[in-house]
C-alpha cells in the first residue's frame, strides 16, 4: 500500500494516533508542524524536502505515523555518512570472545584458599559486556563479567587474542597487566595479568605460547578497591587502610595496614599514597624494605598538609633530572575542602623534606583528580567534574615562580552514571585525563551510560578533539586511552589509540594520533546544548541525598550491591532544592547536581511548552474528503 493510505488506515482510523474532529468531519492533528510538514508534503506529492530539518527527526516522526516508505528513504539519506567500517579514526575491530573461556576456574577451592572463595556480587547484569579494558606495551588486557582475555599487536599480523582466563565464579572489580616484566624474574613467563572481586585476587603468568599458569590465589581481607603494578611487584589497595604487596623476586604476598586511603599515584618504584589524615606517605616498592622489629613494610611519611584535610587526589612528577634516588620531585595534590596545592623536593631541599610551592583555592568540592605534567597543572572536582587547568612555567626542567602558574581555562565534563550497572563498571569509564606527562593529555567523555557515543577532550583546555560513534550501534560500556609501540623502522613513534569496550562483548579501537592532528585545524568543544539534550532523551535522570562514604576518586567505594559508583549531593544543595520547590523530591544520577539538573529542567520544560504552543497555533487540518 501507498504510503498514505497506510497512513489514514493504520494511524488516523484506528486511533493509534490521538486527534480531534469538528463539527465538519475534519481531523485535527496535534503534532511538531515542523516535522509534519514535510510529511504531509510527501504524502500529496510523493516528494520529499525535508528543509533544515534533521533527517533521524524526521525518520523517527514518520516511524511513528507508519508511513515505510518515508522511512525507507529517510534510513538512506541517514546512513549516507554511517558506515560500518567507521570514519578515517576507525582503526580496528576485535570481536566477542569464543566459548573457550567456558571452563570452569576450579582451582580457589582447593585446599586452605576454601574459605576465601569469593561468592557473586549479584546477578550479572550482562554477563557479555566488557567491563574494563587495560593496556600495557603492546598488549590490551579485556575484563568481561567472569573471565579476562589478553591480545597483542605485531606490525605484521596485527591484533591476536593470545591468552583467556578459565571461567571464574564471580564478577570481575579490576583488572592490572604487566606486559614487560623487567629482569625475567619469571623466566620466559615475562608476562602477568591479575584479577580481583571482593577482597581476592587471582595472578597469572602468560606463557610465550599464550598458556598461562597461576601464580597465585591472594586476599587483602578488605575489598580491592585499585590494583596495579609497580615494575615487577603487584600491588592492591584499600580505603579502608590495607596495602597488599606481591613482591616478584621472593614471591611474597604481604599486607600492610596504613592509614584509610584516599589517592595514590606511582613515580617510579615509589607508591605515593594520600590518606585520611592529611598526610602523604611512600613506600619503595622495588628494595621492599621492612622493619626489622616487626616484618612489616616500611610506610615514610613524605608529607603533611598545612590543614590536615585528607588528600583525595594526587599526582607526582618526576622531572628529567630526577636521579635513581628521587630526590627531584614534584607532587600536586588536591584535598577534601577543594584546596589545591604544589610541593616540591629538589636536591637542595632533601634534608627538610618537600616544601611547600602553591596553593590553588578554586574549588568548593573535594578534588576528585588532579594531574601534574610538563606544561600542565589539571584538577577536577566532584562538581560535576568541573576542571580547573593553570600553565605550569619551567626553567631547566624545574617548575618555577616567574612568571608562576598562571590560571588556563575552566569547564565541565558531565558525565551521568547508571544506577543498575548496565552501563559497566566504574573502573572501565574514568574520564582520564590519559596521556603521557610530556604530551598532550585527553579527557574521554560518556554523556550518559546508555550510548554509542565518546567525546575525546584536551585536557588542558577542553576543546574537543573527535567525537567517536560505535561502528555497529552497540552501547560503549568501557574505555582506556593508551599508546602503542610503534613500528620496529627507524624514526617510528608510538600510536596513541582509544579502545572502547561494547555491550556486546567488542573491542573497537580509534586513532587517536591521526585526531590530535586533525583537531589543530578545528576548535570545537564538548557536547553542545542541542546534542546534550538529544542524549539526555535516551534516559531518566534522578538525584539522591545519599552521603558518599569516601571522596576520594582514584579509590572510589564501590556498592557491593550495584557495583557502580555514585556522585552524590552536596549537603548545600538542599536549600536550593527548596528555593526551586523541589523539596519532596528525590532523584539519583552521577555526577549531576541539584542546580545544574533544575536548569536542564527548566529549559527542557521551556522547550517543551514552547513547542506545544506552536503546535496548538498552527494546528494542521487534514480532511479525508
Amino acid at each position: 500500500l501507498w504510503g498514505h493510505v497506510l497512513f489514514y488506515t493504520s494511524s488516523l482510523l484506528s486511533g493509534r494516533i490521538s486527534t480531534l474532529k469538528d463539527e465538519t468531519g475534519a481531523i485535527f492533528i496535534d503534532r511538531d508542524p515542523s516535522l509534519f510538514a514535510p510529511i504531509l508534503n510527501f504524502l500529496r506529492t510523493k516528494e520529499l524536502h525535508p528543509r533544515s530539518i534533521e533527517v533521524h527527526l524526521l525518520m523517527h516522526e514518520a516511524e511513528f505515523y507508519g508511513i515505510t516508505p518515508l522511512v525507507r528513504k529517510l534510513q538512506l539519506c541517514d546512513e549516507l555518512d554511517r558506515s560500518s567500517c567507521g570514519n578515517v579514526l576507525f582503526n580496528g575491530y576485535l570481536p566477542p570472545a569464543g566459548p573457550q573461556f567456558m571452563g570452569v576456574y576450579s582451582s580457589c577451592f582447593q585446599g586452605n584458599i576454601l574459605n576465601h572463595v569469593i561468592c557473586c556480587l549479584g546477578p550479572v547484569s550482562d554477563p557479555g559486556m566488557v567491563r574494563i579494558v587495560c593496556g600495557h606495551h603492546n598488549w590490551i588486557a579485556v575484563a568481561y563479567a567472569q573471565f579476562v582475555v589478553c591480545y597483542r599487536v605485531k606490525e605484521s599480523t596485527g591484533w591476536q587474542q593470545v591468552f583467556t582466563s578459565p571461567r571464574l565464579d564471580w564478577v570481575i572489580d579490576r583488572v592490572a597487566l604487566n606486559a614487560k616484566v623487567m629482569g625475567g624474574s619469571l623466566g620466559d613467563n615475562d608476562k602477568m595479568v591479575a584479577v580481583a572481586s571482593g577482597t581476592e585476587i587471582i595472578l597469572w603468568a602468560i606463557c610465550p605460547d599464550g598458556n598461562g599458569s597461576e601464580i597465585g590465589v591472594f586476599s587483602l581481607n578488605v575489598p580491592v578497591e585499585a590494583l596495579f603494578f609497580v615494575g615487577n611487584q603487584l600491588i592492591a589497595t584499600s580505603h579502608t587502610g590495607k596495602v597488599g604487596v606481591w613482591n616478584a623476586v621472593t614471591k611474597h604476598w604481604q599486607n600492610q595496614d596504613v592509614v584509610p586511603i584516599n589517592s595514590y599515584d606511582t613515580a617510579g618504584s615509589f607508591l605515593i599514597l594520600g590518606c585520611n589524615n592529611g598526610s602523604i606517605y611512600y613506600i619503595d616498592v622495588q628494595k621492599f624494605p621492612l622493619r626489622m622489629k616487626d616484618n612489616d613494610l616500611l610506610v615514610t611519611e613524605l608529607y603533611r598538609d598545612p590543614t590536615e584535610d585528607a588528600i583525595t587526589a594526587l599526582s607526582v612528577y618526576l622531572t628529567p633530572k630526577t636521579s635513581d634516588s628521587g630526590n627531584w620531585i614534584e607532587i600536586a595534590y588536591g584535598t577534601s575542602s577543594g584546596t589545591v596545592r604544589v610541593i616540591v623536593q629538589h636536591p637542595e631541599t632533601v634534608g627538610s623534606g618537600p616544601q611547600l610551592f602553591q596553593t590553588f583555592s578554586v574549588h568548593r568540592s573535594p578534588v576528585t583528580k588532579i594531574m601534574l605534567s610538563e606544561k600542565h597543572l589539571i584538577s577536577v572536582c566532584a562538581d560535576n567534574n568541573h576542571v580547573r587547568t593553570w600553565t605550569v612555567t619551567r626553567f631547566r626542567g624545574m617548575i618555577s615562580t616567574q612568571p608562576g602558574s598562571t590560571p588556563l581555562t575552566s569547564f565541565k565534563i558531565l558525565s551521568l552514571d547508571d544506577i543498575d550497572g548496565h552501563g559497566g563498571c566504574a573502573a572501565g569509564t574514568e574520564i582520564g585525563p590519559y596521556g603521557e606527562r610530556d604530551e598532550q593529555q585527553v579527557f574521554i567523555q560518556r554523556v550518559v551510560p546508555d550510548t554509542d557515543k565518546l567525546y575525546v577532550r584536551l585536557s588542558s583546555n577542553g576543546k574537543r578533539v573527535c567525537e567517536v560513534r560505535s561502528v555497529d550501534g552497540t552501547s560503549i560500556t568501557a574505555f582506556v586511552v593508551h599508546e602503542c609501540e610503534g613500528s620496529s623502522r627507524i624514526g617510528s613513534r608510538p600510536r596513541r589509540y582509544l579502545f572502547s569496550g561494547h555491550s556486546n562483548g567488542s573491542i573497537q579501537m580509534w586513532d587517536l594520533t591521526t585526531a590530535m592532528e586533525i583537531a589543530g585545524k578545528v576548535d570545537i568543544k564538548g557536547p553542545t546544548e542541542e546534542e546534550l539534550l538529544e542524549l539526555l532523551d535516551q534516559c531518566d535522570l534522578a538525584l539522591t541525598r545519599t552521603p558518599d562514604m569516601s571522596p576520594a576518586a582514584s579509590l572510589t567505594h564501590s556498592s557491593r550491591n550495584s557495583m557502580c559508583r555514585y556522585t552524590h549531593l552536596r549537603p548545600h544543595a538542599d536549600q536550593s532544592l527548596q528555593n526551586r520547590g523541589m523539596k519532596n523530591h528525590r532523584y539519583r544520577t552521577g555526577f549531576l547536581s541539584s542546580e545544574t539538573y533544575c536548569s536542564l529542567y527548566s529549559k527542557y520544560v521551556f522547550f517543551l511548552t514552547q513547542l506545544m504552543s506552536r503546535t496548538h497555533d498552527i494546528l494542521v487540518l487534514v480532511s479525508l474528503t
